[in-house]
């Protein structure tokens, strides 16, 4: 025993007291606490302190600080004004009060009998995660003297009650009873084994009375351990007791209420575990208490490995797979010793996890799951058991109705469906919680593997899966359709909760053997809104491909293959495929749309064939407009004719239909429906943005992606924000030379088409990533970036417009010190454009080319050059392109100079450096002022 100031500590009980009450204090918080008094008044490291509370695992200083704080705080409700424990800067940390050391607590008074405390077991293992539940479990139990732990089978309710029970030994002079029921089976025994727990010995056929009269006038607590197999039972001689023994004090464990008088209800839910976020910090994945109690248990089972930041991603996904249960943790924990972290996190959907032996000692229900659940399992009704196992098809959570289709045959009529999934959620087998849409069910996932289990031993896992298939087939029929005239973020949070069930559903359906082909063909089609919204492209495309490759075999629908189709074309498009194919799966969907006079899906094959059309885009923009019957089709025209005009040139063109689309885009409400139907919200402003610049606005531009990048983050469509962001935000920061807001941009680029794995956007930002390392002076990294994503990766995809990547890499290549390598790449890239109609891009390639002849320096390699820049000069001046006619003219002028002095170069930048009104401090004009000031002195 350790005292301290006004506080106690035991250490062999983990205790610690303030004049004789217990004291929260986490389990790191007391570890850390016993080491630092242990040592007093010595320093100790940091280090140490890591090693001693987190033994063999590896943990960040911030963690450590957390856990002193939390310990301090805890120390704080002592004396005001004292201080326990400093920080000695650079070294760690030391106790500084004054600390007595004694034998350990004081034995019992002869008037307190030792043995108050009647069959309480010991915890053998330290709680983790629980102590502020265990905390508002006492504080409950004090007011309303009768509350009762509910949670499913393995959550932890024993030790919590067991836990709660030796905390409050004082508050009833260590009169406390355990009645522990699981063994008993005898309904007509409670009252006797209630008897017996407190001692008394009654010879009585109905020990109530006696036990009534013992605890009338007694302040004692009773603890009724594992109620849930004698319910009616105990919930009778516990109303009794509460009514006509007002000191007595009840804290039952049960998988569902007692449901009488006088009961509080504390629901356990299961330890929190880390989300599926693979960016989160280890630090705060083994902050989580699920991760805590893993870590504990695999330690204590003699796992000698040291646990590391690169484990932390396993651990998280190895205690969602748990859900947070207690029992689970423990067990899968006590495997790693013989299978490793991983091994362990790969066998964790084998059927054979649920035959994990847990201790020997433990009751055998919790010896291992399938023990655990089986108790709970024998205790529901046979319509209830037989609605459990049809739940278990179910992947993810599930609707009301979802659950009445699935879980319906001819022996069940709804009524009873209603009650058997209301006593499932009271006996807590069925998660119950809430949504945008409603209330949703699911199954945890070891509950969920056990009945899947019955479900087969049963012979109903075909009904069931074919059931489960047809009703999210016929769900998404209509999802599809209020695609296109609900609000994303109100679709989504109807559906999107179902893309796990989906796939369940799609998997069943397309099985060699057995399954519904026809099933899944319709629902892969049904489904391409959800993949689309929630940027799964990738799974898009897969799924489609096998739909449409089963389709072959199917009878024809015409209909079912345009849409499969035009799904395909898109999933093509944002995932590298080739150019080639994305085509002809568009002119196919085309084809079957105007056999069907389907005039949606002729614009959806018209939208995808513009955006890869090169020199044909234009047409294909107009056939659009010609097509377009609604008003905000027409708007769409309009911006994919002016998105053209952009390309090819007509600045002024393109300027005039896109101010035109964003006059008029706030009256029409175009988001949703774009979205489902193109797959990309393609906004107005990043051409918009691309136009003014070109004509020599550089802070208008600015300020217009800025407006676009907010509003495709509140759209929260990942594909549209990186096609945002790749073809407007970051072009324009780096072009008006903000580094700051290019290299934010770009960050964003690339972490939001990593997460999504969106490939062909993330080989855009790496690009981008190159223009960026080489305009911040490391020219070598960003060559190498440049040419590592368009010369091993080749990505020159159709529609994309990239020549202004070639240019910046063909210019790099050149002051790298190969003039010949990048006169080969401009030039090749000078043809593209010509073959393209990328009209709005050749000034700056021949600006380039002349640079490079210069860098060449080959016999009349000045005069080449400046016959180069005079070029640019004159197509950018014809096609009102401001910003590249001074960056032509700064070139030509920096010629002129070194070869004739500064009058000529003067008069040719000049004039067109005066032509702006704006942007004075953006990288090319200042590189002109610069130029300009050099020419006068």
């Amino acid at each position: 025993m350790i005292v301290f100031g006004p506080f106690r500590l035991v250490a062999e009980e983990r205790l610690l007291e303030l004049d004789g009450a217990p004291v929260a204090l986490g389990s790191r918080a007391f570890d850390i606490l016993l080491t630092l008094l242990e040592r007093s008044p010595a320093t100790v490291g940091k280090r140490e302190l890591m090693q001693r509370v987190w033994p063999g695992l590896t943990v960040e200083e911030s963690t450590l600080r957390q856990h002193v704080a939390s310990l301090r705080k805890a120390l704080g409700a002592g004396q005001s004004g004292v201080r326990y424990v400093i920080n000695v800067a650079g070294r760690g940390y030391r106790f500084v009060a004054s600390v007595t050391r004694g034998a350990g607590r004081p034995a019992p008074s002869e008037s307190k009998p030792a043995d108050g405390v009647t069959g309480l077991p010991t915890p053998l293992t330290q709680m983790v995660g629980r102590d502020e539940t265990e905390q508002a479990v006492a504080k409950r139990l004090l007011q309303h003297r009768f509350v009762t732990i509910v949670g499913s089978g393995g959550i932890g309710k024993t030790r919590l009650a067991i836990s709660v029970a030796h905390a409050m030994q004082k508050s009833f002079a260590d009169a406390v009873s355990f009645v522990d029921f699981s063994a008993l089976h005898d309904p007509h025994l409670v009252s006797s084994a209630v008897a017996s727990a407190l001692g008394l010995a009654v010879s009585s056929d109905d020990p109530l009375p006696a036990i009534l009269a013992f605890l009338r006038g007694n302040r004692r607590l009773l603890l009724f351990d594992s109620c849930e197999h004698l319910i009616d039972a105990v919930a009778a001689i516990a109303e009794r007791i509460i009514r006509r023994a007002p000191e007595a004090h009840i804290l039952a464990t049960s998988r569902e209420a007692l449901r009488v008088t006088g009961e509080h209800m504390h629901r356990l839910l299961p330890l929190g575990y880390p989300p599926d976020d693979p960016t989160l910090p280890a630090e705060t994945v083994f902050a989580y208490p699920a991760v805590q109690l893993f870590v504990d248990r695999a330690l204590a089972s003699g796992a000698v490995a040291t646990l590391t930041d690169a484990d932390a991603p396993i651990l998280a996904a190895v205690c969602r797979r748990l859900d947070g249960i207690a029992l689970a943790i423990e067990l899968a924990a006590g495997q790693v010793e013989a299978r490793g972290l991983r091994g362990l996190a790969a066998l964790l959907d084998n059927r054979f996890s649920l035959l994990w032996r847990g201790r020997r000692t433990a009751p055998p229900r919790h010896q291992t799951l399938s023990a655990t659940l089986e108790w709970s399992y024998n205790l529901l009704s046979r319509i209830e058991r037989a609605v459990l196992r049809r739940l278990a098809i179910f992947a993810g959570s599930f609707s009301l109705d979802a659950a009445l289709s699935v879980a319906f045959n001819d022996e069940l009529d709804q009524t009873q469906l209603i009650e058997a999934l209301a006593g499932l959620a009271a006996k807590s087998l069925l998660v119950v919680g809430n949504s945008a849409a409603g209330v949703r069910y699911r199954l945890l996932d070891t509950t969920r593997a056990y009945a899947r289990q019955l479900l087969a031993e049963h012979g109903e896992e075909v009904a069931a899966a074919r059931r489960h298939s047809v009703y999210y087939c016929t769900l998404f029929a209509r999802a599809e359709a209020e695609a296109l005239v609900r609000p994303k973020n109100e679709w989504l949070g109807e559906y999107a909760g179902e893309i796990d069930n989906v796939r369940s559903a799609l998997d069943w359906a397309f099985l060699p053997a057995g399954g519904d082909v026809a099933v899944g063909i319709a629902l892969t089609a049904a489904a391409a809104p959800l993949w689309g919204y929630l940027s799964l492209i990738h799974e898009c495309r897969r799924r489609v491909e096998f739909a449409l490759a089963a389709l072959v075999a199917a009878p024809a629908d015409t209909r079912l293959e345009m849409r499969l189709q035009a799904a395909l074309a898109t999933s093509l498009g944002q995932t590298g495929g080739a150019g080639a194919d994305i085509d002809a799966a568009w002119v196919r969907t085309l084809a079957l749309a105007e056999t069907l006079n389907d005039i949606d899906y002729q614009l959806r094959a018209l939208w995808g064939l513009w955006q890869i059309r090169d020199r044909g885009a234009l047409a294909v923009a107009e056939r659009f407009a010609a097509v377009a019957s609604s008003p905000a089709d027409r708007l769409t025209g309009d911006q994919m004719t002016g998105h053209s005009q952009h390309l090819q040139g007509d600045q002024i063109g393109a300027r005039r239909h896109l101010e035109r689309v964003i006059a008029n885009s706030q009256a029409i409400a175009v988001s949703g429906p774009r979205m489902i139907r193109f797959h990309l919200d393609q906004q107005p402003l990043g051409a918009l943005a691309r136009v003014l610049w070109l004509q020599g606005f550089p802070e208008q531009a600015k300020t217009m992606i800025q407006r676009l990048v907010e509003q495709a983050k509140a759209r929260d469509h990942a594909h549209s924000l990186c096609n945002d962001l790749a073809l407007g935000a970051c072009r324009i920061a780096l072009r008006i030379g903000d580094l700051a807001l290019a290299e934010h941009y770009i960050d964003l680029l690339l972490e939001t088409s990593r997460r999504h794995g969106l490939t062909l956007w993330h080989a855009i930002g790496l690009a981008h990533r190159g223009i960026l390392l080489i305009r911040q002076g490391d020219l070598p990294s960003g060559l190498a970036c440049l040419r590592d994503v368009f010369e091993e990766h080749n990505v020159v995809p159709p529609g994309y417009r990239v020549l202004d990547f070639v240019a910046a890499l063909a210019e790099a290549t050149g002051r790298a010190g190969d003039a010949a390598k990048g006169l080969e790449t401009v030039r090749a890239a000078l043809i593209r454009a010509e073959r393209t109609a990328e009209g709005w891009i050749m000034p700056e390639l021949l600006r380039v080319k002349g640079e490079l002849l210069r860098l060449q320096g080959a016999a009349g390699a000045a005069e080449f050059a400046e016959a180069s820049f005079q070029d640019a000069l004159h197509l950018a001046r014809r096609q009102g392109a401001l910003a590249w006619e001074l960056r032509a003219a700064t070139s030509l002028a920096r010629l002129l100079r070194d070869r004739h002095g500064s009058t000529g170069a003067t008069a040719v930048l000049l004039p067109v450096y005066r032509r702006f009104i704006e942007g004075f401090e953006t990288a090319d004009l200042r590189d002109a002022r610069s130029l300009l000031g050099d020419t006068k002195s």
